[in-house]
């Protein structure tokens, strides 16, 4: 059992910047990857970014590349997103999430443990 609480999130104008935070408690250790994905309004959950924790290698959505950073304190079982050059497109409530032993990046139905959620708005 992996227990998520992820923040950070908040209102800001296009082109600002935010940071997410995600707290993970349990045996987030035995996770394959650690992401962080995105609702909007009228569309389907989206994969933004991940992380695999043994190595450090990164992924990302075609449309946040260059954009937002993921990272990790192994140390202090956080994880991050820093978030610049926001657009209102990116608007939308982002979860923390945590996988099993086994991942596919940025596909959802591969990680069975989430965080409650952290709301972004971004204003044009």
């Amino acid at each position: 059992q992996v227990n998520l609480v992820d923040a950070g999130g908040g209102s800001v104008k296009a082109g600002g910047s935010l940071r997410l935070s995600c707290a993970a408690s349990g045996n987030s250790y035995s996770s394959a990857c650690m992401g962080w994905f995105r609702k909007a309004p009228g569309k389907e959950r989206e994969g933004v970014a991940s992380i695999t924790p043994a190595d450090g290698s990164t992924y990302y959505a075609d449309s946040v590349k260059g954009r937002f950073t993921i990272s990790q304190d192994a140390a202090q079982n956080m994880l991050y997103l820093q978030m610049d050059s926001l657009k209102p497109e990116d608007t939308g409530r982002y979860y923390c999430a945590a996988s099993g032993a086994s991942c596919s990046h940025l596909v959802d139905d591969t990680y069975p443990f989430w965080g409650q959620g952290t709301q972004v708005t971004v204003s044009s």
